[in-house]
């Protein structure tokens, strides 16, 4: 599927279909399993590039990652439960006896960076109460596929591929002429919002409770503070992403 809009707008990475599938591309760039990985970095580093990336329920890098992918709620596994989770997203682990052994235990299989932010917390959300409360709201799934595929939306065939979004990482002058192309019909409708999530799980289970409702939006992402540092080596420190589903404004993926 070629985007016409892409070549317009001067694109300078491909834009990066979701695709629910059976069965992974022998080709495709997967995460070895029990590893921890960003799905946003995937995106970024593989599909962004012109490659084909794959995910299962097994191989989806990080916790959040397996949420935003729509593999069930992963949080069950995070290091600690969900407290450990909530906590993590707020003022850490530290204070705990449990979280300071898992932090020491992290560290062999996730690296320094992530087990300092468990330990000391990203501090994302006041309390770990109010990540209980965040918790509650995000549109968590358990999508009906095996594999959730990313690839360059030049690769898929929309007539053979379960399509679920397509994201177009850009600067501030493309993502204000995309904002301006989302509305260009139907200006009445704010075809365009910022919810806030982790990156992928706006890329993904957003993008697909978007596909639900009657007039779907266009989604603005990568406000992750987390993600933009894991996609800084390959699309730098200017780039937000634009997601939106197959229904939304077609002249976006034409």
């Amino acid at each position: 599927m070629n985007s016409k809009v892409a070549g317009a707008i001067g694109l300078e990475t491909h834009a990066v279909a979701l695709v629910w599938a059976d069965a992974a591309p022998q080709e495709a760039t997967r995460f070895k399993q029990g590893r921890w990985g960003c799905v946003v970095a995937l995106f970024a580093a593989v599909a962004a590039k012109g490659r084909v990336g794959a995910f299962d329920r097994q191989t989806y890098g990080c916790w959040g990652g397996g949420v935003g992918l729509g593999l069930g709620n992963c949080y069950r596994d995070f290091p600690g439960g969900i407290e450990g989770l909530c906590r993590f997203l707020a003022d850490g682990n530290k204070l705990s006896e449990e979280g300071r052994r898992i932090g020491t235990e992290m560290d062999a299989w996730s690296g320094r960076r992530v087990t300092d932010d468990f330990l000391e917390g990203e501090r994302y959300l006041k309390s770990a109460d109010v990540a209980k409360r965040f918790l509650g709201v995000i549109p968590m799934r358990d999508i009906p596929a095996q594999y959730v595929v990313v690839k360059p939306l030049d690769l898929a065939d929309p007539e053979q591929e379960d399509i679920k979004s397509v994201t177009f990482f850009v600067d501030p002058e493309r993502l204000s002429a995309l904002v301006v192309l989302a509305n260009y019909t139907d200006p009445d409708l704010e075809n365009v919002i910022v919810p806030w999530a982790a990156a992928c799980q706006i890329m993904g289970i957003f993008a697909y409770r978007e596909l639900e409702r009657e007039h779907p939006r266009a989604l603005i992402g990568l406000t992750d503070l987390s993600a933009r540092l894991n996609v800084r080596a390959s699309l730098g420190t200017n780039v937000l992403s634009v997601g939106e589903g197959p229904r939304v404004n077609k002249s976006l993926r034409r």
